[in-house]
């Protein structure tokens, strides 16, 4: 495979390839409004990466190297496989564990444990930071807020605060695991990374989370809301669905650590071991007899059968397909040169006043309030993509910022979106901004407690 910096046209001066820079702002900006315009988000990158990678074709036409394009859009295909399988895999996993309602006991726990609106606010934090390490932000920000909402919809004093909390929660748990956010499992799976390094952000990433969570705790009523008469049973299968998740974040740890196998290998290994399952679950049933079994009625006639293909069905493919299209464009722009003059003005230029060692903490800070901004997918490909050359302690903040950044604007992250739309105008973006300066907090802390706690990290360059 071709050097990266072989695959640069250093092109970023022709006229066509601006047109190409035109196109992507226009075509993000559409996926900023998504809500008001009610287009789907891969709808306008999948667009722009075809029209931005025939300019990059053109100019590499022109330039005499016509295979140059060729051998990037192929490295590019294929960086985006090894994330869509990955995902594919864990989202599978999460739908059936929502299918067989392990998200649904837990909130229905929760709800029954006759708990204080106090405590409920941070049982469904710590919760969240907790799960998101394992499973995605966005789902256990979903789960958690169900929970808030079944408790006392109709009060807002309790609802916004938690709401917040879960957020800020959820994208905090998923920066100290590569498998807690998209933009740990870039990092993770570009090799930067080791598995065992992240863990070095568990004590910066529950900084940025307890600071804001015990400043929004002050304004949480102490009361007692009414039990909820809920019973929820876990449908056959839910335990050993759980396990055989647990087993295939092993195997792909493992592959990785030991072999050097790509992660996505380990992850499909484990959706066969859930699809042989399935197929074991459906025999069994079917010999037993479900329906002299005395099951609850869980709202599908064939419930007990798990048809793993229907739950590969369900997946969010809309979002599948904006990476697709935000990792092409992103890298069209990279062959083309624009990226590679970023690194050297935000790392280089910019840095160049800071000390060797934190030359690059400006520019990673400002990844952070970037994520806020335009979300933390682009920036940590962009980041990928420049591959600036940093220590390790660089790229565990580079990590951590990306990941946190995101809790500064309810914009700034899918669980903060999501749950403006679940809470249905009680959590909204001003809401949210009235603790920016809580949360900006919280975000300083913890970039002052990584470089202190891992300052022997600062010294350790990337092979």
């Amino acid at each position: 495979m071709s050097n990266t910096q072989d695959l640069i046209l250093h092109a970023t001066h022709y006229p066509i390839a601006i047109i190409a820079v035109v196109i992507f702002v226009v075509a993000y900006i559409l996926v900023i409004f998504e809500e008001f315009l009610h287009l789907r988000k891969s709808n306008p990158v999948i667009l722009a990466t075809g029209f931005i990678w025939l300019i990059v074709a053109i100019i590499a036409q022109q330039k005499g190297v016509p295979e140059i394009a060729t051998q990037a859009i192929h490295n590019n295909i294929l960086e985006y496989a090894e994330l869509f399988l990955f995902l594919l895999v864990a989202m599978t996993y999460v739908n059936t564990m929502e299918e067989r309602r392990v998200f649904d006991t837990l909130r229905g726990w929760l709800v029954n444990k006759g708990l204080t609106l106090y405590q409920l606010f941070w049982a469904t934090g710590l919760l969240s930071f907790f799960i998101s390490p394992f499973a995605d932000n966005l789902t256990t920000a979903l789960v958690m807020c169900a929970t808030v909402l079944a408790v006392n919809r109709t009060n807002p004093k309790f609802i916004a605060p938690a709401c917040i909390n879960i957020v800020v929660a959820s994208n905090a748990g998923g920066a100290f695991s590569p498998f807690g956010d998209i933009t740990t499992l870039m990092v993770w799976q570009k090799g930067v990374l080791g598995t065992s390094e992240f863990t070095s952000l568990f004590i910066p990433a529950a900084i940025s989370y307890l600071i804001p969570a015990f400043a929004l705790s002050l304004v949480v009523p102490k009361t007692k809301p009414a039990p909820i008469k809920e019973t929820i049973t876990l449908a056959p299968g839910a335990v050993q669905v759980i396990l055989l998740f647990v087993l295939t974040i092993a195997i792909t740890t493992c592959s990785y650590h030991f072999f050097k196998l790509p992660p996505v290998i380990g992850m499909m290994t484990g959706l066969g071991l859930l699809k042989a399952y399935s197929y074991y679950l459906r025999i069994k049933m079917l010999k037993r007899g479900h329906r002299k079994l005395n099951l609850p009625d869980f709202g599908a006639p064939d419930f007990v059968h798990l048809d793993i293909n229907k739950k590969i069905e369900c997946i969010e493919w809309d979002t599948l397909l904006f990476f697709y299209g935000i990792i092409l464009c992103l890298g069209g722009l990279a062959t083309i040169g624009y990226l590679e003059v970023i690194s050297f003005t935000i790392y280089y230029d910019f840095g160049s006043h800071f000390s060797a060692i934190h030359q690059a903490t400006p520019a990673n800070i400002i990844v952070g309030f970037l994520a806020a901004i335009i979300g933390n997918i682009p920036v940590m490909f962009a980041v990928l993509t420049m591959m600036p050359d940093m220590s390790h302690g660089q790229w565990l903040l580079v990590t951590l910022t990306a990941g946190i950044g995101g809790n500064l604007l309810s914009i700034g992250s899918a669980a903060g979106v999501a749950l403006m739309g679940q809470s249905r105008g009680v959590y909204t973006f001003f809401v949210h901004l009235k603790w920016l300066w809580v949360i900006l907090l919280g975000y300083a802390a913890a970039i002052w407690a990584h470089i202190w706690l891992n300052a022997d990290k600062f010294l350790l360059p990337i092979n």
